[in-house]
């Protein structure tokens, strides 16, 4: 198995230096994910500038942790799953939403779960999302611009989950409590999500 390196601010790439300082501003620490992003400061300028932008969309914070935490569930990453669950958490969002979304069940707000279930097509279907599913998101009041920012949500993740996927990144301390396995996986597994 390829081992990858976590960066700390002091050893990282020259490039990678001042993004995980801009990191530890805005977290008050580098996560473990950015650690190893440092690797290619492509990347993680990338991840911090699509982080940076869906924050500004038009989205609620609760909106974005449902595409946040969908995408999460749907590219099955562990490590984002516990992240965005705490994140959920410090923003007060509703327990029995954020229960949902981490089971992959309806949630219990009209809204949301129209807005859980566009985007779950969007990363299921890559992008070929049927118009009717269109229309239904837009019906359910969400508007043409909040489909793309669905889109803008998706990249983030998929950028994340992904670099997770390949590297095993291990949680953070301050995701204890909120540990994830997919529940089908766990099921399988004999252990409970």
């Amino acid at each position: 198995m390829t081992t990858f390196n976590a960066y700390t601010i002091e050893n990282a790439p020259a490039s990678s230096k001042a993004l995980l300082e801009g990191t530890q501003a805005t977290f008050g620490f580098v996560p473990n994910l950015q650690s190893y992003m440092a690797d290619s400061p492509e990347l993680l300028a990338g991840y911090s500038a699509l982080w940076d932008l869906f924050a500004k969309s038009t989205l609620t914070p609760h909106e974005q942790q449902v595409v946040y935490l969908t995408s999460n569930f749907e590219n099955n990453c562990h490590y984002c799953m516990a992240g965005h669950s705490t994140l959920a958490k410090m923003i007060k969002m509703d327990p029995a939403v954020i229960a949902a979304l981490r089971d992959g069940a309806a949630l219990p707000d009209a809204k949301l779960e129209a807005l859980h279930r566009f985007t779950t097509i969007v990363v299921r279907e890559r992008g070929f999302v049927p118009d009717t599913e269109v229309d239904a998101f837009l019906a359910a009041g969400y508007t043409r611009r909040n489909v793309f920012e669905v889109i803008l949500g998706v990249a983030t993740k998929v950028m994340s989950n992904y670099t997770n996927h390949v590297v095993h990144t291990p949680y953070d301390a301050f995701m204890k409590g909120n540990e994830w396995t997919k529940p089908q996986v766990a099921a399988e597994a004999g252990v409970s999500a």
